[in-house]
């Protein structure tokens, strides 16, 4: 590949796995429940939306589930590794409190098999039960020091659990006690049917949704809190990265929003980023506001949304050769070496 970055040092952080056995679990135990999810997401994507989504995931369903698939898919594109998180879908936010701990564990134990399967070339993340804080430090530590994974994978909210709830303190201390990765990705938009049509669901939720998210660390001095944390977001960071002046503004004058230590746009120099947004000049913004050392090859992988050639991406827009290196590889090789053993 052009560039100083061999192609087996390429890392591509946002890839996902489906888990059909952890679902049918789940749909045996609690059908009704399944019921209602699925209702939830017809109001939230539209009926039009959805019957296109059903056939793109089904299509893609070797790539989210077969390690051989994967693999070739990777050298197709470049990639020599892959973080593995599960498909958000996996994230039941509604699961009674029993449930969801036995399907974050569960996921942990699928999750790190089929990363077991090419350990050279794939990375696992695992779950935790957001909705419940007092099961999620157990989960955690399941993940990371019972299952050998990286880090875990969360949404954005969990029912009445935002990022900010002190409930997640004992969480986030765990987590950069433990080196371990937490990598915000959205599952659904509380924007509901606003979003119903043209797939806005997507395309306007899951930047808003990250957004919301990172606000709510922000604001309410996560970050101060809990230097160590290692945080990546998915999509870019959603809008944050793009509206950053308007978060500063409101902690120059407003009191209610001063209960971060510094100006917010401080602090997207505290998280990391994936490459998944779309658009050259976008990433070149991102780089800009974070700093180019916390931007990370991302593909969303293998979904339609996603980068279909995440490393030409990087290659083809237009930055020093320096930096595209550190975005493909760099960055995700330092982030996984400076975790403290498990």
């Amino acid at each position: 590949m052009s560039g100083g970055v061999n192609e087996d040092a390429v890392t591509d952080v946002h890839a996902h796995l489906l888990l059909p056995s952890l679902h049918a679990e789940v749909e045996a135990r609690v059908p009704e429940l399944v019921k209602e999810a699925a209702a939830l997401e017809l109001v939230r994507n539209g009926a039009e939306s959805l019957a296109v989504s059903g056939p793109m995931v089904g299509s893609r369903v070797p790539k989210l589930t077969q390690v051989s698939e994967r693999l070739a898919a990777m050298d197709a594109q470049g990639v020599g590794r892959q973080w593995v998180s599960a498909s958000p879908n996996h994230f039941y936010p509604w699961a009674p409190e029993g449930l969801a701990v036995w399907a974050a564990n569960e996921a942990n134990r699928l999750v790190a098999a089929h990363v077991a399967q090419a350990p050279d070339r794939l990375t696992g993340l695992g779950l935790v039960p957001l909705q419940h804080p007092e099961r999620i430090v157990e989960c955690l530590d399941d993940a990371v020091l019972g299952r050998g994974l990286a880090g875990v994978e969360i949404s954005s909210f969990a029912g009445d659990v935002e990022l900010s709830d002190e409930r997640l303190e004992p969480f986030w201390a765990r987590a950069a006690e433990l080196g371990a990765i937490v990598f915000l990705h959205p599952f659904g938009c509380s924007l509901d049917e606003r979003l119903d049509r043209f797939y806005l669901s997507n395309t306007v939720g899951q930047p808003t949704e990250n957004a919301v998210a990172l606000s709510h660390l922000i604001f309410a001095g996560v970050l101060d809190r809990h230097p160590g944390l290692t945080l990546v977001a998915a999509h870019g960071g959603g809008y944050l990265p793009f509206a950053i002046g308007r978060s500063d503004r409101a902690w120059r004058v407003r009191p209610e929003a001063q209960r971060c230590a510094h100006e917010p746009s401080s602090y997207l120099k505290k998280l990391w980023f994936d490459t998944v947004v779309h658009d050259p000049a976008a990433l070149r913004h991102l780089i800009d506001v974070a700093g180019a050392e916390r931007v990370l090859l991302g593909s969303d992988f293998p979904f339609d949304m996603g980068l279909d050639d995440p490393v030409a991406f990087v290659r083809d827009a237009g930055l020093p050769s320096e930096v595209a290196d550190r975005i493909l590889a760099g960055n995700a090789a330092a982030l996984l070496a400076a975790r403290v053993p498990a």
